[in-house]
Parts: structure tokens; C-alpha cells; sequence
């Protein structure tokens, strides 16, 4: 086989992915000043003439690797996002080489074809409905905007309006009610829906973030209910059984935002999802417990013709089945998406799943148990795999959360969680071990000690 140029610009881009993953074990969690100064040369104005390539792809390289954060590596305990599995990264490097329009069976077969499995396979590792339309979009937010879209429409038809036909204009009005520890993309979600944020119900929660069923705002049968399986902060559970029950006694829609927490349903604690299986659609993510690359999210809908009649994206020129992804999802042309969580699921198969979910939650706990006999004031029951901390007041919190920072055992957040300043450590990634965790333990317990930081 002849060699052409982009073949070889291929084969110089695997090299350097190569030798940068075989470095992340020794990249900072977070990027240095050298690294950030290092952006400046991308500041340049649009060439008149194009470079080449191979130069183009240099540029990246040198100064583009350098300021990543390691979020694919070990020590990035900011926020649930896992680091790529490989196989699940291998399927997206070859669906790069396929550059596939995966909206329909037509534009491609092996989209279609790996993309229904990928979904009947979520179904049966979450347990959620079987007969439920499955659509891989890009994010929580987009999911969760198309759930919620499907919810207002078939609330809506109960009703007698056509939404399709006559828009909101004049239509009955639809609730919302959210707990008050929402998480902000179904904020936005609902934003962008044109709900507004002055007439969302809020819901009151008990001190772990949970919506308390005796404080419940009234339900009827033109509202959405949004409950959570796994709080931002706390990694908390809504007590979904008496919700639903009330919520569907109302006749109201409920969606759950199931971002990371809904994966908690394929391992042993599934007992925290009791009763999620009854809700009527839900949203999670590939990158975070799954450990699929980005850009990949499903929403779930237990009433697959509502999900297909929200989204129906059908035209003369391209007509496809109800179940096509184009008609499942915001997007028309799209990646197929599902293909990496299809790579992961294949690979990992149900024990994979619930044995990576499993190790990160028994991390969570091992890691607040020490750092509670280290004297940190660990806010969160650590249910599952964050950890929300405090020590002493807000400077303190904050003066020591720097000082682990600069020893590079690894990188994490700030938050705000009851009108004070916390910081919050997430354990998602399949690349972190036991040793990583013990690393930051140490650093913390090494901070604390230190009375200059007091």
C-alpha cells in the first residue's frame, strides 16, 4: 500500500498521542505558567497562504499539549469526568477514519446498526425500561433539553394542544418544580425551553441535597417533576419511590437528571436508584462513570414514540424510522456517538461496569474516613463517589486547598455548599488507584499539620 501524505500525517498524529499518553503519569494535573505562556503563539492572525500540515499538527503538539489539564490521567479528582478507556477512545479514532453522517441507517449502516445495540445494552445495564427510545446526544444539557422537550409536548397533548401545529402561544401553561439544589444544565435546559427561572417551583431539600417528600410542592397533571440520582456535591439520591408515586398520582411527567449517579444502578449500590425505573425519561453521561471520550450523552425516554415525535427530524429528501437517531436527538448531522459507549460496554461487559463503579465509591470512603481522623470536617455521608470537605472557616479551606494543589497529588475544585466555601473531590477515573488516593490523603494530612497555613 502506497504511502500518501495523509497517511503519514495519520501515522505523526498517532505518534504523538502515543507519547503523550505515555507520559500522563507524569503530567501535573493542571498545567503550569510555562504551559500557559506557551498559548501566546496561537495568537496569530488568519495566513494569507495556508501552512503545511505537518507544521499545523507541530504547533498543536508543542505548545498545545503541554497546557491540557491531565483530566486523562490519574490525579484529576475535579469533577466527574473519567479518564478515555481505550477501547472506548480506540472506536472514536476509527470513526475519526470513517467520518461517518450517522442520522439514519441510510447515511450509514454500521452507525445504526452499533448505535441500537449501544442502546438496548444501556437499557439492560441500567435496568430501565426495555421498551424506552434511546438517543445519544451531546451532553446532559442537550439531553436533558430534548427529555424535557418530549415531557411538555406529551403534557401538553394530554391537554388537547397540538404543539407542533400551534406552538406555546395561547397553550395551557405547564410547572416545573426542581429541587433547590438543581444542577445547572437542566437550569439551562429549561431556560432555553423558555420556562424562566422566576416560575420554576423550587422544591426544599434535607441537609444531604435531597428533596424532602413531606415539603413537596403540589403536583397535577401539567407538571414536570426533576429529581436527581447523584447530587453535584454530596453524590446524594432523591428518595424516588414516594416522589414518583405522588408525581404520578398527580399525573405529572418526572425526569431524572442522571448524569454519574444513574451508573449507581449497575453496581452494588444500586439499592441508592430504588424506584428511579418508574420516572418517565432520563439523562446520563458516557465521559463520567462510563469513561467514554467527550461529546457523548443519552437521553432516555420511556415513551419511545413521544421521545421520536419531539425530535422527528424527517424530510422529503431524508426520510428514516422513528428509532434513527436523527429522530431521537437535537442533532440531524451527527457523529455516532454511541458507538464509544457501545466500545466501553462490549469491553468492560456488566461486571466491568459495576466493579470500575464499585472501586471509585469504596475510594470516596476510605479517602473521607482519613482525612475525617486528619481533623477535615467532611460534610457528605460519602453514599458514593464524592467527597465535599471543609477545615476550620473559608480562608483556612481555601489556604489549604492551594498548598495540596502545589504538590501535584492532584487537582479539584472549589464549591459553595450551604452558604459557605468547600471543596469537592470527585474519584471517576478507571486510571486512578488505590496510590493516587493515598497521595492525596497524604498531601492533605501534610497541610493540616502545617500551622503557617492557619
Amino acid at each position: 500500500m502506497a504511502v500518501t501524505p495523509e497517511l503519514e500525517l495519520i501515522a505523526d498524529a498517532d505518534a504523538r498521542a502515543s507519547a503523550y499518553l505515555a507520559t500522563l503519569q507524569q503530567r501535573p494535573p493542571f498545567p503550569d505558567q510555562t504551559a500557559h505562556d506557551g498559548l501566546t503563539v496561537f495568537a496569530e492572525p488568519l495566513p494569507e497562504q495556508g501552512h503545511d500540515a505537518t507544521d499545523t499538527l507541530r504547533l498543536l503538539d508543542v505548545h498545545g499539549s503541554p497546557a491540557t489539564t491531565a483530566s486523562n490521567g490519574p490525579r484529576y479528582f475535579g469533577f466527574v469526568i473519567g479518564a478515555a478507556l481505550p477501547a472506548a477512545a480506540a472506536a472514536e479514532r476509527l470513526m475519526l477514519a470513517w467520518d461517518q453522517c450517522a442520522s439514519s441507517y441510510d447515511n450509514s449502516p454500521v452507525a445504526a446498526t452499533v448505535e441500537k445495540v449501544a442502546g438496548a445494552w444501556l437499557l439492560d445495564v441500567l435496568d430501565l425500561p426495555r421498551e424506552s427510545g434511546v438517543g445519544f446526544g451531546t451532553s446532559a444539557t442537550a439531553c436533558t433539553l430534548t427529555c424535557l422537550s418530549a415531557a411538555r409536548r406529551s403534557l401538553l397533548a394530554r391537554h388537547g394542544w397540538d404543539f407542533d401545529r400551534d406552538g406555546l402561544h395561547g397553550a395551557p401553561q405547564i410547572r416545573v418544580v426542581v429541587p433547590d439544589t438543581v444542577h445547572i444544565t437542566v437550569k439551562k435546559a429549561l431556560r432555553l425551553l423558555g420556562f424562566g427561572m422566576a416560575h420554576l417551583v423550587v422544591a426544599p431539600t434535607d441537609p444531604q441535597g435531597r428533596i424532602d417528600p413531606a415539603r413537596l410542592p403540589a403536583l397535577d397533571d401539567r407538571t414536570i417533576l426533576c429529581l436527581q440520582a447523584g447530587e453535584v456535591n454530596t453524590g446524594e439520591f432523591d428518595p424516588f419511590i414516594p416522589l414518583i408515586k405522588a408525581a404520578h398520582d398527580a399525573g405529572a411527567w418526572v425526569h431524572v437528571d442522571g448524569a454519574f449517579g444513574l451508573w449507581a444502578r449497575a453496581s452494588s449500590r444500586r439499592v441508592l436508584t430504588d424506584g428511579v425505573e418508574q420516572a418517565d425519561s432520563w439523562t446520563t453521561d458516557g465521559h463520567k462513570w462510563l469513561n467514554t471520550p467527550y461529546d457523548g450523552a443519552v437521553a432516555i425516554c420511556r415513551d419511545a414514540e413521544a421521545l421520536a415525535g419531539a425530535m422527528n427530524a424527517d424530510a422529503a429528501y431524508s426520510m428514516a424510522s422513528k428509532d434513527a437517531q436523527k429522530n431521537l436527538t437535537l442533532e440531524f448531522s451527527r457523529r455516532a456517538r454511541g458507538i464509544p459507549i457501545w466500545a466501553a460496554l462490549r469491553t468492560l461487559g456488566r461486571k466491568g461496569v459495576a466493579e470500575l463503579v464499585d472501586r471509585h465509591c469504596d475510594e470516596a470512603a476510605w479517602l473521607a474516613d482519613r482525612l475525617r481522623s486528619t481533623g477535615f470536617d467532611v460534610l457528605n455521608r460519602v453514599v458514593l463517589n464524592q467527597v465535599l470537605l471543609r477545615f476550620e472557616d473559608d480562608e483556612v479551606t481555601m489556604r489549604l486547598r492551594q498548598h495540596v494543589l502545589a504538590s501535584e497529588a492532584g487537582w479539584f475544585g472549589t464549591t459553595i455548599w450551604q452558604g459557605r466555601s468547600a471543596f469537592r473531590i470527585s474519584i471517576s477515573s478507571w486510571r486512578t488507584q488505590h496510590e493516587d488516593v493515598v497521595r492525596l490523603a497524604n498531601a492533605f494530612g501534610q497541610a493540616a499539620e502545617d500551622r503557617s497555613l492557619r
